[in-house]
């Protein structure tokens, strides 16, 4: 990819070797704060929220591996040009887009959504409207899943920020209600047409990119397929367990995955999107 003159976003967020430890448990320290924040008119889940980062903020914390600092550039062309690139699809349309934070962490992290460990991937929590990564992940992208290269890294925060327009959209909350009125198996189909949707809006923003700023050279998309194949549910399932369970599975197939991320690409279309119109229609 030709990044590297590109735009550094300023919304990264950068908390590389800082230890998350929660300052407010459970029982009656919880319960004291609780009933202070309600006897002074704040918000609980605020204030709570706000002890838990100031507790991250001054933990001791290790050194954060130089050679990281690269991937850490890279990130935020990218995050820039999701930037770019969303701003203007939503200003076509008569809105605004509001652009989410990018959190870098080591290890372990906490979010609006809860704690998160480094093993989980990267991940939105919509709840603050950022995009948690540790760099790391990108190193099991090229050596646990054979997934290589920069574009290939560029997909992943590109899906990511997919979920962030799906908030914006109001689709995830759409979902989320609807989840609570299914059953197990009936929940994880809907949760997985939201990541393949994730998936065709980060082909978008790359179709989109790539016609305003040229970003894309040979093998790039190539790199992009392959790590949206390496990532489908039934191929780390059948990594992890040996065999594949469909009525478990969350994020959808290597082929769905690939076919989505494809359409969006090659179509930067948002009215091709629509991943909740059937499961067939990948294979349209």
């Amino acid at each position: 990819m030709r990044w590297q003159t590109g735009r550094r976003s300023q919304n990264v967020e950068d908390r590389r070797g800082m230890r998350s430890r929660t300052l407010v448990g459970g029982g009656l320290g919880l319960v004291i704060v609780v009933v202070l924040a309600v006897l002074f008119g704040a918000d609980p889940q605020s204030l709570l929220q706000q002890m838990v980062v100031e507790e991250q903020v001054s933990a001791p914390a290790p050194g954060v591996d130089p050679s990281q600092d690269p991937l850490a550039d890279f990130v935020s062309v990218i995050l820039g040009d999701t930037e770019d690139v969303w701003r203007e699809i939503f200003a076509q349309q008569g809105n605004a887009y509001r652009e989410p934070k990018l959190v870098l962490f080591t290890g372990q992290v906490q979010s609006a959504c809860g704690f998160a460990n480094a093993a989980a991937g990267p991940f939105y929590c919509p709840a603050d409207e950022k995009v948690y990564i540790d760099l790391g992940f990108y190193h099991d992208l090229r050596d646990r899943f054979q997934a290589p290269g920069d574009f290939a890294q560029a997909y992943v925060i590109a899906h990511e920020v997919g979920h962030h327009v799906q908030n914006l959209l109001g689709i995830s909350d759409r979902v989320q209600a609807a989840r609570g009125r299914l059953s197990e198996e009936d929940s994880n189909q809907m949760s997985v047409r939201l990541e393949l949707q994730a998936d065709f809006l980060a082909g978008v923003w790359a179709h989109h990119a790539q016609r305003a700023r040229d970003l894309l050279e040979a093998g790039d998309i190539e790199e992009g397929l392959r790590a949206a194949s390496a990532i489908g549910d039934d191929r780390l399932q059948l990594e992890t367990q040996g065999y594949v369970v469909p009525e478990s599975f969350t994020h959808g197939t290597s082929e769905q995955r690939v076919a989505w991320f494809r359409r969006g690409l090659d179509t930067g279309d948002l009215r091709q999107g629509d991943t909740f119109g059937g499961m067939d229609a990948e294979s349209r």
